[in-house]
């Protein structure tokens, strides 16, 4: 036997190790590794632009149809509201993030790490809303958060129903369906991140929708509905359906589209919308609505873009969840990148919100202070997650923090009420590209954050996967000669095939965000380790392309610009990964100092029916949950895999096999004296064509006496 057919023949056995359901064995725990060191690359050039104002903003661009655009006294606003606790005193499990602080945290401690191995599945419930893409349906993603409220677990589906379960028993206590289309409007799937719920402080005896839940639609419509029975609530909106579209006026290629639920804070609604990536040049401009919980009527209106520009570009929307201070009286935005997402020749002036956290004042929509993340985004590294709110102890002084993750694998950490550094974040000089792309201007610099280091090392080509490139006979390694990089923020070009992108579009950090543990301090998150590359081809190039686009991959047009692009992962003709493992990781960071205090694989890759060895990990998409009890959990792997872990060292504890990859962030909860788990098992094929309808609830077995 050669020793390229011997290599070929180990590749192939490694990629068939062990059949679905016969693995047992977790990864080995790890140490932490040397923490990456941020890139370093040359300075810019002297005819390059000024790089953007890296300070907070604190006075915004005429962009807001706010009363004015006066902004609020950051100085003024104190974390002092005794009726408002960041953490909420007791368990609570009632929003998309667990809470509105989004630290996915529960009290609760009847489960531990001591006995979280002998959790049961109590109860499954299979909604019957799901489609692999056949049948004249398109494929399903769901990644819906179960809310717990009103003593009753309320998950939205991928066909725009919403379901209200027993939270002890899984029975349906009702159900409604929205009749919305089934149709891919502005996404490659059937998409639903859940439902959001709101009851009023003071109740009113014997009137309906005093407890409401929200559910939005990919055709813009969202739903108000009574708590109890299920049925519509009459007067918000048009008989209990609001037409968000109504507020579509600038560009609208395509509706505004509700797949995110609602954040609800007091007596305010807000919402963002999702859109079309990739797809125009010129696209709705972000906006964020405010809305009366039970009328519907718009309370406030922030736009992202400003208007001197708008109409020639687009996007930088709030497609995912939000968080907010009530004691603070702010709401939290993390904002994506404008449109098109690979080239800025038409919005080469500045746009301060896009691709940033911003926030803004509860009760008008005013800006407080906003910090981009991404100056003049052509990466699509939109903010892609809410950012958590913890109050931290940093060298001897007690720090009311918020943390961003990004899909650049950088967790910027900031003082929540005024915007400024707790740790430094620089700005750093980031490659130039050759000029050769029309109109661009690209930014000089980039932030970095210095303390929490980089979760990935950008700085250069991640190392070749030696297997992958042996099965492909030499094939990653042409690849990677052929694919420009420079570092972290290299451009997008039209040479060779095209420039590597890494981390990718879909995110070192995704949208499940980060957990913490207010009582240790210790901050959790995955992280996935996923290589792709842009080509970009200018307009008469790209109509000679064959094929299509899928979820995060393929060709799309840009229309209106004048280049189209592809986005492809960098794989070989066996589908294997080029870059080296691991895939995906767990990790903990001691917020005191901001250092990593464990990581490890998390996950297996998995396809077919075969796991490869979880010491590779998984590429991830979802978020954990911490508990008082020291526990994690989290789904979120290819593996379609659920698991608990040690918050002290990152051990695996617990894991069980539900029906499609748990990409949604679980929900823990107390009902009658037992603490439930329950994970909603849908798929995204992002990860791989794999789709469920299944939610599932976890407890500890009761005892018979």
């Amino acid at each position: 036997m050669s020793r390229l057919t011997h290599t070929l023949a180990l590749s192939v056995a490694v990629c068939a190790l062990v059949p679905a359901l016969s693995l047992s064995a977790s990864a080995q725990d790890t140490t932490p590794s040397d923490t990456p060191a941020a890139p370093e690359v040359s300075s810019p050039s002297a005819t390059q632009p000024a790089a953007p104002d890296a300070a907070i903003v604190t006075e915004p661009a005429p962009v807001g149809t706010s009363d004015d655009a006066a902004t609020t006294d950051t100085a003024a606003r104190q974390i002092a509201s005794p009726d408002a606790p960041l953490v909420p005193e007791g368990a609570v499990w009632n929003t998309f993030h667990g809470q509105l602080n989004a630290q996915k945290y529960s009290p609760l401690t009847q489960i531990t790490t001591d006995n979280v191995g002998k959790l049961e599945k109590v109860w499954e419930y299979h909604t019957g809303d799901m489609s692999d893409g056949s049948g004249g349906l398109p494929e399903t993603v769901w990644s819906a958060t179960p809310v717990f409220a009103n003593d009753t677990i309320y998950v939205g589906t991928p066909f725009y129903r919403v379901i209200a379960l027993d939270p002890a028993t899984g029975k349906e206590k009702w159900s409604f369906a929205s009749d919305s289309a089934l149709a891919a409007l502005t996404q490659p799937a059937l998409k639903n991140r859940g439902v959001a719920y709101w009851e009023a402080k003071n109740p009113v005896a014997g009137e309906a929708c005093q407890k409401i839940v929200y559910l939005g639609t990919m055709d813009a419509q969202l739903f108000a509905l009574d708590a109890d029975t299920g049925e519509k609530c009459v007067d918000f909106g048009d008989n209990g359906v609001l037409d968000v579209d109504q507020w579509n006026t600038l560009n609208d290629r395509y509706p505004l589209s509700l797949l995110q639920p609602p954040t609800v804070v007091g007596d305010h609604v807000i919402f963002g919308w999702a859109g079309k990536d990739w797809a125009y040049a010129e696209a709705p401009q972000g906006n964020v609505f405010s809305v009366d919980p039970q009328t519907g009527e718009k309370q406030w209106q922030f736009d992202t873009i400003p208007a001197a520009i708008a109409k020639d570009t687009g996007t930088a929307n709030v497609w995912t969840g939000m968080s907010a201070d009530e004691a603070l009286g702010l709401v939290y935005l993390p904002v994506s990148s404008p449109s098109p997402n690979y080239w800025g020749g038409n919005r080469t002036e500045s746009i301060p919100y896009a691709t940033s956290t911003t926030a803004l004042d509860l009760e008008t929509g005013k800006v407080v202070w906003s910090r981009q993340w991404v100056h003049h985004d052509i990466w699509d590294y939109d903010t892609n997650s809410a950012p958590t709110l913890m109050d931290i102890d940093v060298d001897g002084k007690t720090v009311h923090a918020l943390m961003q993750a990004t899909k650049m694998g950088f967790l910027f950490v900031v003082d929540r009420a005024t915007g400024e550094d707790v740790w430094p974040i620089e700005e750093r000089p980031v490659p130039q590209g050759d000029g050769s792309i029309k109109g661009e201007a690209y930014s000089p610099t980039q932030p970095f954050p210095t303390k929490p280091a980089p979760l990935l090392d950008q700085a250069q080509k991640p190392k070749i996967w030696g297997i992958a490139d042996a099965v492909g006979f030499g094939e990653c390694s042409a690849l990677f000669d052929d694919l420009t990089y420079e570092g972290m923020y290299t451009p997008p070009g039209t040479s060779g095939k095209g420039t590597l992108a890494y981390p990718d579009s879909a995110g070192g950090v995704q949208w499940g965000g980060v957990a913490f543990d207010p009582v240790t301090q210790t901050a959790v998150v995955n992280v996935s380790h996923i290589t792709q590359y842009i080509q970009l081809f200018d307009r008469a190039e790209y109509d000679k392309q064959s094929g299509g686009s899928g979820n995060e991959n393929g060709l799309y047009p840009q229309e209106g610009a004048p280049y189209g692009m592809a986005l492809n992962n960098a794989l070989n003709w066996a589908g294997m990964p080029c870059w080296e493992p691991p895939f995906g990781e767990l990790l903990a960071l001691d917020m005191h100092t901001g250092d990593v205090k464990w990581r490890r694989p998390m996950g297996a890759s998995q396809e077919y029916g075969f796991y490869m060895p979880e010491s590779m990990g998984s590429p991830t998409i979802g978020g954990p949950a911490i508990t008082a009890g020291g526990v994690i959990f989290i789904g979120a792997s290819m593996d379609a895999k659920v698991r608990a872990f040690d918050l002290t060292d990152g051990k695996e504890l617990w894991s069980d096999l539900v029906q499609a990859p748990a990409v949604a962030i679980p929900s823990v909860y107390e009902y009658d004296g037992r603490q439930y788990v329950v994970f909603v098992a849908g798929g995204n094929s992002i990860l791989k064509h794999q789709v469920g309808d299944e939610v599932v609830a976890y407890a500890l077995p009761q005892s018979n006496g």
